[in-house]
């Protein structure tokens, strides 16, 4: 029996106590630890069953309590509570709230930072051996972190109740718990940016001393841009059941690298932005690399947000290129087309990528690339024509697609365009894995990979792929 994301490493030895069936929310069991996997937990075995098990760290014995699962469940869910053999990597989590029961923000602040990217970097190797039969080191890089906190520009916090000793129900301000709706009331936040971080505790003293402020929300953002001077706060209403309803606009001003300065760029407080204060810079330094955009040529940058990566590879192409930048989501399009507007060579579609391709896809919702805007991967089927506004070939693909990837069907539709370089941005192995295989089965290999750790403390990890096309 074996579960996904399931890395190499030997298999860890039965243990003796609750049989396979009786492992069930609350039951604990020692094992030891297995290799790390995919999606912030490390993989054990008892009695033949497999348990995902965070806060622990591969090679260490632990004592497990199960928190999710049952018999007949392909394996169950647990937290180590007990360190019974530590590795020499473990240290004291930096922040109150983490650890089991805690706040779900942060899978890995029991490890040493230099290790969490060790652990990272075998994930993404592990998603592309087996989902993609490529075998590669990959080497996550740090950012300009601090020991990985102190680095995040955007936090949202939930909106509660909670029970009152005296039997009523009071706000709580905070964020939640790992796979739950329950909220951990939280006074601070030891990953956030320092302005970040002060109007987290200025919100928390304000719920405490004003709770009836928090009437009718699901959320607060705290929100730092880097060209504004102020930090926002932003109020987010909720339905009857507590969840959060759309909010007016409310753009605020970032800085993308651009040459020997900055461009300014506007996007939505509750926008899609990279969270790290530095990911802007890595980002658009890592695709200008990998892309090699040479004067005069034509780029494609699909799912392409509000324009972090459009404007750079704008420049790159000079006056005599051409960029066409695809996003869905109209809010995030409208800033795209704002920010693009001094660039006369950049043109901005507001467009489902795989419908700009000329494939239908079959599912919608919110995606995961850089604007937040409609789910353009999975299972698609080839539709109708592609949109008239997209050219007919392209020099260079960027591509940025939502965390369940771009799908075997827009793969091929790009590829249609006879690039002779395809820059893959990724927040999620397995759709890079996923992805990658597609893109060797069309002929496209696998040339350079850079693994960046904008999410210090967890277990996300941003990937940027080179691929080349065969002519």
């Amino acid at each position: 029996m074996s579960g996904p994301g399931l890395g190499p490493g030997r298999e860890p030895e039965a243990e003796s106590g609750p049989g396979a069936d009786e492992l069930v929310p609350g039951v604990e069991v020692e094992v030891e630890v297995g290799p790390v996997a995919h999606g912030g937990h490390c993989v054990a075995r008892h009695e033949g069953r497999v348990l995902f098990v965070r806060h622990a760290i591969p090679g260490e014995r632990v004592r497990a309590r199960i928190t999710e699962g049952g018999p007949g469940d392909r394996f169950v869910r647990a937290d180590a509570i007990k360190i019974l053999r530590a590795d020499s990597h473990r240290v004291a989590p930096p922040c109150r709230y983490a650890g089991p029961g805690g706040c779900g923000g942060c899978d890995l602040q029991h490890v040493e930072i230099g290790h969490q990217r060790t652990l990272k970097g075998q994930v993404v190797a592990e998603q592309l051996s087996r989902l993609a039969g490529v075998e590669r080191d990959v080497v996550v890089e740090a950012l300009d972190d601090e020991g990985g906190l102190g680095y995040r520009t955007r936090v949202e916090l939930a909106v509660g109740t909670a029970e009152a000793p005296e039997g009523a129900a009071t706000p709580v301000l905070g964020l939640r718990r790992h796979r739950s709706h329950e909220i951990v009331p939280v006074a601070t936040c030891a990953i956030a940016d320092p302005r970040v971080d002060e109007g987290v505790r200025e919100s928390h003293q304000d719920a405490v001393t004003e709770p009836e402020e928090l009437a009718g929300l699901a959320a607060l953002d705290v929100v730092a841009a880097a060209g504004e001077a102020d930090t926002v706060v932003v109020e987010v209403p909720g339905d009857a059941d507590g969840r959060p309803l759309p909010t007016p606009p409310l753009p605020l001003t970032e800085l993308v690298p651009a040459g020997d300065g900055r461009r300014e760029a506007r996007v939505d407080a509750r926008g899609f932005w990279q969270v790290h204060r530095d990911a802007p810079r890595a980002f658009v330094e890592a695709v200008l690399e990998a892309a090699a955009v040479a004067p005069g040529e034509r780029v494609l940058d699909l799912y392409a947000g509000v324009g972090l990566l459009s404007g750079p590879l704008a420049q790159a192409t000079g006056e005599g290129g051409q960029l066409v930048a695809v996003e869905s989501d109209r809010r995030a399009g409208g800033h795209l087309r704002e920010n693009l507007a001094d660039l006369p060579q950049a043109l901005a579609v507001t467009a489902r990528v795989d419908e700009a391709l000329g494939v239908s896809g079959r599912r919608s919702g919110r995606g995961g690339g850089r604007g937040g805007g409609g789910r353009s991967g999975g299972r698609a089927r080839r539709g109708g024509a592609s949109s008239p506004l997209l050219p007919p070939s392209a020099d260079v693909v960027v591509l940025d697609p939502p965390r369940s990837g771009a799908g075997r069907e827009v793969v091929e539709a790009l590829l249609r365009l006879r690039p002779r370089r395809v820059v893959y941005v990724a927040c999620d192995p397995a759709a890079l894995a996923r992805d990658t295989r597609y893109l060797r089965e069309r002929g496209a290999e696998l040339v350079g990979l850079r693994a960046l750790d904008a999410f210090p403390m967890t277990h996300h990890v941003e990937c940027v792929a080179t691929f080349a096309p065969s002519p």
